[in-house]
This record gives structure tokens, sequence and C-alpha cells, in this order.
């Protein structure tokens, strides 16, 4: 699978907007994850191919996605969040309190 680029398609998207790119690139399998395995702090590739429960291969597709989106960046102190990763994790956080609200207004309907 290609590295999504704004502009280009994407998965969803001939058109390549900012959206559909970050969609996409959150759409992938394990994206999240390792997101939210760095919420805390750095940690090396070992690290945190343990804590996502992956592979090698897998892990290096997600991280170069990731470093592509400008989102996680890697350093002497192993892969961690940019100030973008730390913004994004904020709107996540806020997504998952809409469904968390959702999910109850659902259960209530039933």
């Amino acid at each position: 699978m290609n590295v999504p680029k704004l502009g280009r398609p994407v998965r969803g998207s001939s058109s390549g907007r900012p959206i559909m790119v970050v969609l996409d690139v959150l759409g992938r399998r394990g994206a999240l994850r390792v997101l939210w395995e760095l919420r805390d702090g750095p940690l090396t590739f070992r690290a945190l191919q343990e804590a996502c429960e992956t592979n090698p291969g897998s892990l290096n597709a997600r991280l170069k996605d990731l470093r592509e989106l400008g989102t996680v960046v890697h350093d002497d102190g192993g892969y961690r969040l940019t100030d973008s990763g730390h913004s994004l994790m904020k709107t996540l956080n806020s997504l998952q309190s809409w469904s968390e609200r959702w999910a109850s207004g659902a259960q209530s309907q039933s």
C-alpha cells in the first residue's frame, strides 16, 4: 500500500483532500493503536511492537505512514508523537467522548 499524500488519490477519494488522506492513514490496520501506545511518551521499536502486539513489517508500514502524516517522529528516545500527533490525539479523545454519548443514547433507545 502506498503512503497517502495530499492531492493524490487515496482509498475512498480520488481528490486526495486532507481529510481523506488522514482518514485513509488512520483507517489502516494498527495506525490508531500506534498513536495510542505513544500517547504517554516515546517507545523504542521493540517496546512499541510489543505494546501494539504486531509484527515488525506491519509496524514499519504504519510508522512510515504516520511519519509521512507528520504525527510520529523517530529520535534518540525512540518513536514519539509530534506536536501535530498530540493535537490529533486530543481530537480523537473528543471523538471518543462523542461516541460514548452516542452509545449511551443508542442503548437507551433500544
